[in-house]
């Protein structure tokens, strides 16, 4: 008969009073079954026989990996690097444009002391008188060697010359600009600042030393007179320098010797020689380098042979071939009128003239 809280049929086997001596052998402990490492089986080592029982599973690691350390290291970089740069190159705003100055021009006539020398031919003409070496046209304003300057460099300075030596041509030797057809090929070239001084130069003409159209272009009155020959004779010089650390100027000095005869007459007409004498101031600042404009500054003119009593302030009247100088002076000046020029004339040198 069993115990009282066995079952009936008595303790089942397997159970803690019926067979527990035959399994106490594989019975774990509290302790034990704590201390065991708990491992899984990766698939691969579940299908192959020799691959280690279990998987071991990586330790955990602590702290930032070393992809996060870098790219930390990368945005302090970065953040020192732009207060140093402030610090050191704070932002400045751009120089404020110094104005331009309105042109100055001088146009002073040159009377000849006798009648003016002619012939058929202007190559003859051109043969005997001091122009004789001249070169023709554009390939008398050479560009002279340029370098570098504190400031600007080669091609900037190569840049202003160049600018300087196109008005040149387009204002002296242009055939639609000598016979006053056109004066855009000149004013595409100047500062948009002057533009208005330009206008009103041709608009409403004046000795005043600032509205004078011969003292921005050669122009001749196409009424009296023609050009002979369009191979125009010329010689000087162009010379660039660095005024301040936003500023070139160049300095272009040029003579011109024109072949004249008078307006619609034919080819056996006498031609006679009229020379132009160019000094011209241009000054650069960094906007008009980059735009191909100049500002013209300063123009002195000579020319003749030319009568002193004729106004050359709108267009140049030459004296041709035979003709002799009127008489009487300039026109008056008045030292009362304030913003006035003083009207000058010149005597034309007898060695100017050419041998015919």
């Amino acid at each position: 008969m069993g115990g009282p809280g066995d079952p009936p049929e008595g303790t089942p086997e397997g159970g803690p009073g019926g067979g527990e001596d035959e399994y106490r052998s594989v019975v774990f402990d509290e302790s034990f079954v704590r201390a065991a490492r708990l491992q899984e089986y990766s698939a691969e080592e579940r299908i192959a026989d020799h691959a280690p029982a279990v998987r071991r599973r990586p330790p955990l690691r602590r702290g930032l990996s070393r992809q996060a350390l870098v790219l930390v290291l990368l945005i302090a970089v970065a953040f020192g690097t732009a207060i140093y740069m402030g610090v050191r190159h704070p932002y400045q705003e751009p120089a404020a444009r110094q104005p331009v100055e309105p042109l100055r021009m001088t146009v002073i006539p040159l009377a000849p002391q006798g009648k003016v020398p002619g012939y058929t031919d202007p190559e003859y003409l051109y043969a005997h008188s001091p122009a004789a070496q001249f070169r023709i046209g554009a390939e008398g304003i050479p560009l002279p060697a340029s370098r570098r300057t504190a400031h600007f460099s080669d091609s900037q300075v190569v840049a202003a010359l160049s600018t300087a030596k196109d008005y040149i041509v387009r204002s002296s030797l242009y055939p639609e600009v000598l016979t006053g057809e056109q004066v855009r090929p000149v004013r595409v070239l100047l500062d948009t600042d002057q533009l208005d001084q330009f206008d009103q130069s041709f608009d409403h003409p004046a000795a005043d030393g600032r509205h004078a159209p011969t003292g921005w272009l050669v122009r001749f009155d196409p009424a009296e007179a023609e050009l002979a020959d369009r191979r125009i004779r010329v010689q000087g010089t162009l010379q660039a320098a660095e005024t301040d650390a936003s500023t070139l100027e160049v300095t272009a000095d040029h003579t011109f010797v024109y072949a004249l005869r008078p307006a619609d007459s034919d080819d056996k007409a006498k031609a006679s020689l009229f020379t132009v004498r160019r000094e011209l101031h241009f000054r650069f600042d960094r906007d008009d380098l980059r735009l191909n404009t100049a500002q013209l500054v300063v123009s002195y003119v000579q020319a003749g042979p030319l009568s002193c009593a004729e106004d050359s302030t709108n267009r140049l009247r030459p004296l041709l071939a035979g003709q002799t100088a009127k008489a009487g002076g300039p026109a008056g000046t008045d030292p009362y009128a304030t913003g006035g020029a003083t009207a000058l004339c010149g005597s034309l040198a007898t060695s100017a003239q050419p041998k015919a």
